[in-house]
């Protein structure tokens, strides 16, 4: 048995293709094939039902290739060893954002890691939480920038910064004189919410569960993005909540719809995430960096409160 062979094996497992797996891997066809039948030989069992379309796991495969990627994983530590040892940041590294984060964080620290450690090259993928846990689990992203905290035991977190829920009232919505506002001033039936799927939503949706003993789930309108739900609110459609960094790219005028909550403000919890084999820990640790040496001028807010990013939790 090979690390090369379980390695092909996971490709077969994630194609569900001996052909797209051997592109992958960057071999024949027949030669990863080969390989693949060896190991099947010497365990006794097979791996993958060829009959069906497309190849699927066995149930003895399952339980292989989920051992088979602890095995992988733990063989790239190794090399890990050697980086760090060396000093040396660089490589390929794969990392997740949400949706709510990607457009306000990443123009302000990817300029500056790129120049920083230029020998890492980054692969970034704008994917919601969910997409993010399952592809860590299986080895295919190396880290993520996500709301947290996710009580994930296999996921480990490392917090960045604290992000306040900020109130965009337009002018003819009933809270629109208050200077500051309450969780309790909400009213889920007149917000304007982003679409199922974003843990941002999840956040609202808990905050307003904090204060309100009953919740409609029938919503007035929803969303794909933050930018879409400050243009419906500006119709008159709505208020919403945004998180504080988008609040910075608004006009003038804009702001001027912005209402800050009374101490302690509601705000979610930005953390960089990795699988608990902490993989890549030297790359993990500069953006971790970076990235806060970055945002403590543009967050200074202290006293918050969290709120939960998961689902129908408060």
């Amino acid at each position: 048995m090979t690390i090369t062979q379980l390695y092909y094996v996971l490709a077969v497992a994630e194609n569900q293709n001996f052909t797209k797996a051997a592109e992958k891997c960057f071999v024949t066809q027949p030669t990863l094939s080969m390989q693949i039948q060896k190991l099947e030989e010497q365990l006794d069992v097979q791996i993958f039902d060829r009959s069906k379309k497309p190849i699927e796991l066995t149930d003895v495969g399952k339980k292989i290739v989920k051992q088979a990627r602890n095995i992988v994983n733990e063989s790239y530590r190794i090399q890990d060893i050697v980086d760090q040892q060396k000093g040396f940041i660089g490589g390929e590294f794969k990392l997740g954002i949400i949706p709510t984060i990607m457009p306000t964080l990443l123009p302000m620290f990817l300029k500056t890691f790129i120049k920083r450690h230029p020998k890492v090259k980054l692969k970034i993928e704008e994917l919601n939480t969910e997409e993010i846990i399952t592809r860590i689990k299986d080895g295919h992203l190396d880290a993520a920038i996500a709301s947290t905290p996710l009580e994930d035991d296999s996921i480990k977190e490392r917090v960045l910064y604290f992000e306040p829920f900020v109130a965009y009232i337009p002018q003819n919505h009933r809270l629109k004189d208050r200077k500051t506002i309450e969780p309790g001033d909400l009213d889920i039936n007149d917000m304007l919410l982003l679409e199922d799927g974003h843990c941002f939503r999840d956040g609202v949706i808990n905050l307003c569960k904090a204060f309100k003993n009953h919740l409609d789930d029938e919503f007035q309108l929803e969303s794909g993005s933050i930018e879409t739900l400050v243009k419906l609110s500006n119709e008159g459609l709505g208020m919403t909540l945004l998180p504080y960094l988008h609040t910075l790219d608004l006009s003038e005028k804009e702001q001027e719809n912005l209402r800050f909550f009374h101490e302690p403000s509601p705000a979610r919890e930005v953390s960089i995430i990795y699988h608990k084999s902490e993989l890549k820990m030297q790359i993990i640790e500069a953006l971790q960096d970076v990235i806060a040496g970055i945002i403590r001028g543009a967050i200074t807010f202290q006293n918050v409160k969290i709120i939960s990013p998961i689902k129908n939790k408060i």
